[in-house]
């Protein structure tokens, strides 16, 4: 519920910034070094239009005026709108013992919005949303659907009882018509893959797809639902490939470091890095893990809760997730959250999930280079990864064990919602999967396929076992309808999840105890 709060020190009004995209609420966290700290640290950015240096920004809560930082200039790229500039405001809000909410907008200027801040005493309140558009977005109306009716659901749930963090696990937009939209790239949409990677990147191409990104941005962040969300819970998020383009990282090797490619990789790099994470390539967030590029790992802590978001795109290859590096920087990036009694696990695609290893297996029979062929060996089940994921389960397993910290794996990408569980070795590690908050389910065959699939018992390595325990309150493994997930951790250490589902039984619910 709205409120008129008064913020100390407002100088005269005055006709506030041109607001194109924002604002955007980044969080930072809430504690460090297994200390939890009096202040909620937060970034809010927004993309303004015009010349002149935007007003300070006005935190209830915060005594001093917040300055502008200037992230980026996209320049007259809207047509009477002047320049366009990326800026960032940086605050932290004191925290009591309970939750309040804080009122925050520009100097001088009437508009206000409102974030809650965690108590260090309260539980977090967490959302998680995945798949926030679509490859052809007038597929969502040929199914009878209203794009942003899963979003409109979260802000009312919000506003009822607010959440503290909005955790969005890849696909918050969707690039793949760059071949239609960026003029540029005409001819090489006529052409086949391996004739694409043999191309150089036209004059001008950088310039045209900054523009693209920009405005792929423009459209899934300002439809209204989703804005009022963004501008009042704060967000960590990680990408997956429709940031960048459909099945990047699983193409063929020429075609990944094909000028033309890596262009496009380029400009959803910096799209990423400006809108999603608030960073400008010199001064990296303070929730970026990783010592050096190209990694966008991120984590933070709030509450005892630790959220490790791994980025499973930047250097992921047709035969590779994540690099060696990565690999050998994962137990680092796990012991930062020893102290905590749940760490949540982000992974684009899922980790446990049934495998699709035979229907891989008879593609690569088939001449030519079959549509399925990407998504499936994009999964961490594709026979091509299965020693590094067996790698990264023995290592989850592992800090489970010894630090007695409950690990759960989050997970969007299929469109779908689910529930995973390995078991064995006196442990359970499970997995949540929510998608997507507008992208529509499969439907028909391919998500019958899905549930026998679903239905298997797995028996793995080390005496461990997969299944896919499902939803009793429909009787199916899988939620074939767009859906999001509430996460409310509990005093013994562990988590309370629902799936707020478009259609059927709703909420879905799991009881994750702690260690």
């Amino acid at each position: 519920m709205r409120r008129d709060l008064k913020i100390r020190g407002v100088g005269r009004r005055r006709a506030g910034p041109d607001i194109v995209i924002g604002p955007l609420l980044h969080a930072r966290g809430a504690q460090a070094g297994g200390v939890v700290l009096p202040r909620w640290r937060l970034s809010a950015t927004a993309l303004l239009a015009g010349e002149r240096e935007p007003p300070d920004l006005r935190v209830e809560g915060v005594g001093l005026p917040v300055p502008p930082r200037f992230l980026h200039d996209y320049g007259p790229v809207l047509k009477g709108k002047g320049p366009l500039r990326l800026w960032r405001w940086d605050f932290a809000v004191p925290r009591g013992l309970q939750d309040s909410r804080s009122a925050y907008g520009f100097d001088g200027d009437e508009r206000r919005w409102y974030l809650d801040v965690p108590g260090t005493a309260i539980p977090p309140r967490i959302a998680y949303t995945a798949c926030g558009g679509c490859e052809d977005e007038s597929q969502i109306a040929a199914a009878g659907l209203s794009r942003n009716a899963r979003w409109g659901h979260l802000l009312g749930r919000h506003r009822a009882s607010p959440y503290h963090l909005l955790l969005a696990g890849g696909d918050q937009v969707y690039a793949d018509g760059l071949w239609e939209g960026v003029p540029e790239l005409a001819d090489a949409a006529l052409l086949s893959l391996s004739r694409r990677a043999a191309l150089d990147a036209p004059p001008g191409l950088d310039a045209s797809l900054d523009r693209w990104f920009l405005e792929v941005y423009r459209h899934a962040w300002t439809q209204p639902e989703t804005a009022a969300v963004l501008a009042s819970v704060p967000g960590l998020r990680m990408w997956d490939d429709h940031d960048i383009l459909d099945g990047w990282g699983s193409h063929p090797e020429p075609v990944l470091d094909s000028p033309l490619y890596r262009a496009i990789y380029a400009a959803a790099r910096r799209a990423f890095r400006l809108f999603q994470i608030g960073m400008p390539e010199d001064d990296p967030a303070e929730t970026l893990l990783a010592d050096e590029p190209p990694s966008f790992t991120q984590g933070l802590v709030v509450n005892g809760v630790g959220i490790l978001a791994l980025d499973l795109r930047s250097e992921r290859r047709p035969t590779r997730v994540m690099s060696s590096r990565s690999l050998d920087a994962l137990p680092g990036w796990l012991e930062r959250f020893r102290g905590c009694r749940h760490l949540l696990l982000m992974s684009s695609v899922p980790m446990i999930f049934p495998s699709f290893s035979l229907v891989e297996r008879l593609l690569n029979w088939i001449p030519g280079r079959q549509a399925m062929e990407d998504d499936l060996r994009d999964q961490w089940r594709s026979p091509t990864h299965r020693e590094e994921w067996e790698r990264v389960l023995r290592l989850l397993a592992g800090f489970m064990r010894e630090s007695r910290c409950r690990i759960t794996v989050l997970s969007g990408e299929v469109h779908l919602g689910t529930v995973g569980v390995i078991r064995g070795l006196d442990l359970e590690l499970w997995q949540l999967v929510s998608s997507g908050i507008v992208h529509p389910a499969p439907t028909g065959l391919p998500l019958d396929m899905l549930e026998r699939a679903a239905r298997r018992t797995e028996t793995l390595f080390d005496g461990l076992t997969l299944e896919m325990p499902g939803f009793p309150e429909t009787g199916r493994k899988l939620l074939g309808t767009r859906n999001w997930l509430s996460l409310t951790a509990t005093n013994d250490g562990g988590i309370e999840a629902e799936w707020h589902a478009e259609s059927g039984p709703t909420p879905l619910r799991l009881s994750i105890p702690g260690l």
